[in-house]
């Protein structure tokens, strides 16, 4: 309680009034006043619920090339797939301008951009902007100077193709890197992705994020008020069940390990990089069913009944009580059947952290399109609200009812965040209070 606050701790008691307590600088109104203030800033975007179309763009463990945009014929029914969002009520999208399509030794070619750019700015969507979705130029090396260098310009041109048709509402957005711990683990530790290395996941990461830092910095030379979105995985390992120990490695893992990358970011951890609070941005929360597991089982998740399962809402306060600001979900789903189970028990959880008052600004289903596996190209899996068919020498968007029915439910948290503005829009509790001071002076 932040007493000091108040000037006047009461009135005369002949008046028989007292002055209200205040909370966080405001009068202490009921429970329910102070959450509908809180949740007048609303989503970051237009809507809660926002798509993520999967934009992987790399070498896979075969060393095939994938590009994920092409694969799901997302590049050939931008303007479709854009429209079909609208109509689910999905105004905003996580996006790919694909690194190694662009530079090629050094040269820029924004084509392969341009018509998702057109397109977002025709159907109103607004897009977070992921710059590097674990694909990079091949002629480059990612320990070297060269390859910050190169991001940084690539990244600086980048700005400029979205600030030449952004038009808002709000500023631009972007991912700089795309999960650098999972791909310093994938490509520098497991060699499943470019550039297939192991024994150097940790040196990998470093590297990533010193590329990310200095696109951030291009970035905001070009877009001073771009948003940066660091999305990285939260996951949890628990020892075995026959270990009642504290577990070193677990605990490591849980409270430095998966936090690494956005410390880095911000500068708690090796501030030589040149990391900021403000370069961290807003943090990106990617969450799926496989994110917890038992050490020496990481291919195996954690069954959803296992009683060492943490709640989502669990690990997301405690990414807040680390960075505070703004969050959101920036990538989450479930495959097959489970999709409506999965997308309701979020929804569930993110309404009791909004009721809280933690300021999480959005949730984005990811990928919002089923899609090829990455290491095996002939298997799709169903995820998202549309499934893909062959039809006709193309994929059909063909969708998945119970998802939409899902969706449809979850939807009641926009209702929530547009009763608390207009409630605020009648109802000033910053006014309100500077009047009742005003009237005991």
């Amino acid at each position: 309680m932040n007493s000091h606050l108040n000037p006047a701790p009461t009135m005369a008691r002949t008046q028989r009034m007292v002055v209200p307590k205040f909370y966080d600088g405001m009068p202490f109104f009921s429970k329910e006043t102070r959450r509908r203030e809180r949740l007048r800033d609303g989503p970051l975007f237009s809507s809660f619920f926002f798509a993520g179309f999967e934009a992987s763009t790399t070498r896979n463990v075969r060393r095939e090339w994938i590009d994920q945009i092409e694969a799901t014929e997302h590049d050939r029914q931008v303007d479709e797939d854009y429209a079909r969002l609208r109509e689910a009520g999905l105004l905003a999208a996580r996006e790919a301008i694909r690194w190694p399509l662009v530079d090629r030794a050094g040269r820029l070619d924004f084509s392969s951009a341009r018509p998702f750019v057109q397109a977002a700015k025709r159907h109103g969507i607004q897009v977070v902007w992921d710059l590097f979705h674990y694909g990079y130029p091949e002629d480059l090396d990612p320990f070297s100077d060269a390859f910050v260098q190169r991001f940084a310009a690539y990244c600086g041109a980048a700005a400029e193709l979205v600030a030449e048709h952004h038009v808002g509402p709000g500023p631009a957005y972007f991912t700089p890197v795309n999960e650098p711990s999972f791909l310093a683990w994938a490509g520098g530790e497991a060699g499943r992705f470019s550039p297939h290395l192991t024994g150097r996941g940790p040196e990998l990461k470093v590297a990533l994020i010193r590329a990310a830092i200095a696109g951030i910095d291009a970035i905001r030379a070009v877009m001073p008020e771009a948003r940066m979105i660091n999305a990285d995985p939260l996951c949890r390992v628990v020892p075995p069940h026959d270990h009642v120990d504290p577990h070193a490695h677990a605990n490591d893992f849980n409270n430095r390990a998966v936090f690494e990358s956005w410390d880095m970011l911000c500068g708690r951890t090796r501030p030589e990089l040149g990391g900021s609070r403000r370069h961290l941005d807003i943090v990106g929360v990617n969450y799926y069913w496989t994110n917890q597991w038992e050490i020496g089982h990481e291919e195996r998740p954690l069954a959803e009944d296992d009683p060492r399962r943490w709640p989502f809402g669990r690990l997301l306060r405690q990414v807040w009580r680390r960075y505070g600001g703004e969050f959101v979900v920036s990538e989450t789903s479930h495959i097959g059947d489970m999709r409506p189970v999965w997308l309701r028990t979020l929804a569930d959880e993110c309404e009791t952290l909004i009721d809280e008052g933690i300021p999480l600004r959005g949730v984005c289903l990811y990928p919002i399109l089923g899609m090829p596996e990455w290491h095996d190209q002939t298997v799709w899996t169903r995820m998202g609200l549309w499934d893909l068919e062959p039809d006709a020498g193309q994929l059909r968007r063909v969708p998945h009812e119970p998802m939409f029915a899902a969706l449809r439910e979850a939807q009641r948290l926009e209702r929530k965040f547009d009763d608390a503005r207009r409630f605020a829009s009648n109802f000033d509790v910053g006014a309100i209070g500077e009047r009742i001071v005003a009237s005991t002076r």
